[in-house]
C-alpha cells in the first residue's frame, strides 16, 4: 500500500529525470516532510551497502567493531576460525546491546541481561533460565548481515541481492592507485556530529565544491580551484584537485592530491596523502543527521601525532563550517520562498547525480508488485 507521502511526492514530474541543464533540484519537500523518511528507509537506505570500518581493526580472534547502519547498531567480529562477521548489535533476549565499544573478548556477552554468543553468533548461555528447554538456542542466534570487504574497508548490507560491492565502487580503485594504500591504513580516531538538517542536506553539500570559496577559505587556500573537476560513475562520484605545493595542515605531506569520493547513498572517502577520512552520513529524523569521521593514517607514530592532531583540528574546523550553512540550508528548504532549484552544469554535477540516483531508487517503488 502507498503511503500519503507516496501519493503526493512520488509523481511522474518529480521522478522524471531531465538533462543537467534543464533539471530542476529535488522538491523541498524532499528534505522537510516527516513521512518523506519512511520512503528512504524502505528504498535506498536499506537495501545498498554501509560502511562499518576497516579490516585492521579487528586482526586478532575476538576483535569487535561497534558501528551502525541506518537505524540499526551493528557489532563486527573476528571468529574463531578468523573470519570477520557483521550482526545486528542486539541480543535475541529482549534488545540490549552486546558490545558498547570496540574491544576483544572470547565470547559475545549481552550487557543487559547476560546471555552468551559464540564469536560464530550461536546462543549459548541463557543465565537464570530454569525453563531453558522450552525453546531452542539454535533458533536465537545473532542476526547476522551481508559483510564484505574492498581493499581493507568493510561493508555490511541485510540483503544479499542488490547491486554488487564492486559494481558500487567501480573504478575508485584504479583512480587512487599510485596516490594511497587503502588496505595499510591505520584507525587513529572516530569523532560524531549531530547536525539539524536532512540527511541529503549534508550529502548535497559534500558533492559540490561550489561553496567552498565563501565556506571554506581556509579549505580554498589549498586546492587549486580552478583545477577543481568532478566526475560521475554510476554509483559513485569523485571531487579532485591537485594541492599547494606549500606545507599545511591539511594532510600530512605537502602536494599531491585530493580525491573526495561519495558512495550511493551515503558513505564518503576523503583521501589526500597519507591520510583518510571516511564519512558516513546517517538520518536520525526528517530534519536531524548524525555524521560519523573516522580518521585513517598510513603512520600513526609518536613522531607525527602534533601533526595529526593538527590534522584533526583543521578537519574539525571544516565540518563546522558545514554545519553551520547546512542548519541554514535546512530552514531555507522549509520556507515558503523556495520549492525547487537549478543546477550550475559545471560545478553541481555530483549532486545532479546523487538526485537523479535517488528518483531511479523512488521510480523502483513506485512499480506494480513492489
Amino acid at each position: 500500500m502507498k503511503t500519503g507521502a507516496d501519493n503526493q511526492y512520488l509523481t511522474q514530474d518529480t521522478l522524471r529525470i531531465d538533462p543537467i541543464d534543464e533539471a530542476r533540484t529535488i522538491p523541498s519537500a524532499w528534505y522537510t516532510d516527516p513521512r518523506f523518511l519512511e520512503i528512504e528507509r524502505r528504498t535506498v537506505l536499506s537495501s545498498f551497502w554501509h560502511f562499518v570500518g576497516h579490516e585492521g581493526r579487528i586482526p586478532h580472534v575476538g576483535d569487535q567493531i561497534v558501528g551502525e547502519i541506518p537505524w540499526n547498531p551493528v557489532v563486527v567480529v573476528r571468529g574463531n576460525d578468523g573470519v570477520g562477521r557483521a550482526f545486528y548489535n542486539v541480543c535475541r533476549h529482549r534488545g540490549g546491546p552486546i558490545a558498547v565499544e570496540d574491544c576483544r573478548s572470547k565470547m559475545l556477552q549481552c550487557k543487559y541481561h547476560g546471555w552468551t554468543y559464540t564469536l560464530e553468533g550461536q546462543l549459548r548461555g541463557v543465565p537464570r533460565f530454569g525453563r531453558s528447554d522450552l525453546f531452542d538456542k539454535k533458533d536465537f542466534g545473532l542476526v547476522p548481515l551481508v559483510l564484505e570487504s574492498w581493499q581493507g574497508l568493510l561493508f555490511a548490507r541485510s540483503k544479499e541481492h542488490g547491486v554488487t560491492l564492486n559494481t558500487l565502487l567501480d573504478g575508485v580503485g584504479e583512480t587512487i592507485r599510485g596516490h594511497s594504500s587503502l588496505q595499510s591504513l591505520k584507525f587513529y580516531r572516530r569523532v560524531d556530529y549531530t547536525i539539524k538538517c536532512n540527511w541529503k542536506v549534508y550529502v548535497d553539500n559534500y558533492l559540490e565544491g561550489y561553496h567552498v570559496p565563501l565556506v571554506h577559505p581556509s579549505l580554498n587556500s589549498i586546492l587549486d580551484y580552478q583545477e577543481y573537476k568532478t566526475s560521475v560513475r554510476e554509483f559513485s562520484s569523485l571531487q579532485q584537485s591537485p594541492l599547494s605545493e606549500k606545507d599545511h595542515s591539511y594532510g600530512i605531506q605537502s602536494g599531491g592530491h585530493a580525491f573526495y569520493f561519495f558512495i550511493f547513498p551515503n558513505f564518503m572517502m576523503n583521501i589526500l596523502p597519507g591520510r583518510m577520512q571516511t564519512n558516513l552520513v546517517l538520518p536520525i529524523s526528517h530534519n536531524e543527521t548524525k555524521v560519523i569521521f573516522e580518521y585513517y593514517y598510513q603512520d600513526v607514530s609518536t613522531a607525527l601525532t602534533a601533526r595529526i592532531e593538527e590534522d584533526i583540528n583543521s578537519s574539525d574546523l571544516i565540518q563546522k563550517e558545514d554545519i553551520m550553512i547546512c542548519e541554514h540550508v535546512q530552514r531555507g528548504l522549509g520556507s515558503s520562498g523556495y520549492d525547487q532549484g537549478r543546477f550550475s552544469p559545471e560545478m553541481e554535477a555530483g549532486v545532479y547525480h546523487f538526485q537523479s540516483l535517488l528518483k531511479k531508487e523512488f521510480a523502483r517503488l513506485m512499480e506494480p508488485g513492489n
